[in-house]
This record gives structure tokens, C-alpha cells and sequence, in this order.
């Protein structure tokens, strides 16, 4: 019987599940900050930019997740041809919203630009950058008797 090689695990997934996790916790804060300051139109509007921010992060992931399994070459392809891709998604995205009457553009550039920032500001603190353990920092372990 063959030894299996050991399964790397899929560390873009779990940091942009967290992120998401993340997005859903501060999105009635968001929705409801820019409800407050600018009305039904900017808590539509944060809403939908909070949906573009976290598709846009399962998106980068998936397209990472599978290019890992081809190399670094296509890593780093994918990473400029995702990143270019996405990008141009968000610019249709925003091209298609700019004129319907219920969108406040100022809010909507606003909550894309400052949550995409803000969670990955806040991801930042969890995501382990050693070999050891990739991806999210692994939990410390609880103490013991046995000290």
C-alpha cells in the first residue's frame, strides 16, 4: 500500500469564509449607519456593496483555490487574472447601478471601498503567516493539569 501524501488544506477557502462570517457580522451596523445618514437609498445601496464586497472575496478564493492546484505559475496567473477580472465586475457592477433612481453612489463607492479595507484590516489579525500553520491561526490550546 502507497503512502497518501498529506492533504494541504484549502486555506484560501477557510480566510474568505472567515472574512464573510466577518461581512455578515457588520453588515446591519453598515446598512444601518448609511440608512441613518443618507436614508432608504443608502441602506439599499451599503446593502448591495456589502453583497458585491463578499462575493467578490468567495470569488477571489475559488479562483485561488483551484489555480493552487496547478502550481506557482498559476498561481500567480490567476491572481492577475482574477484580480482584473473582479475588478472589471465591480466597474460593470457600479456602470449598471449608477443610474437607478433607489442607489446613492457616493454611499455605494463608500461601503465598497471602506468594507473591502475594513475586513481585510480585520482579517489581518487572524491569518497566520508561518509554514507551520497556514491559512487562520490555529486556536491555543487550552491549559491543562499537566503543567
Amino acid at each position: 500500500m502507497a503512502a497518501q501524501e498529506p492533504v494541504a488544506p484549502l486555506v484560501e477557502r477557510e480566510v474568505a469564509l472567515d472574512i464573510v462570517r466577518r461581512g455578515l457580522l457588520v453588515a446591519p451596523v453598515v446598512v444601518a449607519g448609511a440608512g441613518l445618514v443618507r436614508g432608504w437609498d443608502g441602506a439599499a445601496s451599503a446593502a448591495i456593496a456589502l453583497g458585491i464586497v463578499l462575493v467578490n472575496f468567495v470569488a477571489a478564493a475559488a479562483i485561488m483555490t483551484r489555480a493552487a492546484k496547478s502550481g506557482p505559475t498559476a498561481i500567480g496567473a490567476a491572481a492577475l487574472g482574477g484580480y482584473i477580472v473582479r475588478l472589471a465586475v465591480i466597474l460593470v457592477a457600479l456602470v449598471l447601478l449608477r443610474h437607478q433612481p433607489w442607489i446613492d453612489l457616493p454611499t455605494l463607492g463608500f461601503a465598497i471601498v471602506g468594507t473591502h479595507l475594513g475586513l481585510l484590516v480585520w482579517e489581518m489579525k487572524y491569518v497566520s503567516l508561518t509554514l507551520a500553520a497556514p491559512g487562520l491561526k490555529p486556536a491555543r490550546p487550552g491549559t491543562s493539569g499537566d503543567q
